[in-house]
């Protein structure tokens, strides 16, 4: 499987966990936040998508609870 296509899977993954939560935040900061989270941890190796989309769902919630994207703003889709 290409790069492209497990950084598709692993964002669409962790979008669609915190989408079901009710987690999801403004949609440009938590993409921004849950790409940048899955290119780190490509550049240490790892390439399994649900282990990508995992670490990618806690580094967001990390950044929530620390108030850097803003929870008030969560939208609630469906």
């Amino acid at each position: 499987m290409s790069i492209r296509c497990t950084v598709e899977s692993a964002f669409f993954i962790a979008w669609s966990c915190l989408e079901k939560s009710g987690e999801l935040g403004p949609p440009d900061a938590t993409a921004n936040m849950l790409l940048d989270a899955i290119e780190a941890q490509l550049r240490t190796g790892e390439r399994r998508q649900l282990m990508l989309a995992n670490k990618a769902i806690d580094a967001y919630r990390k950044q929530i609870a620390q108030g850097r994207i803003s929870a008030t703003h969560r939208i609630h889709l469906g």
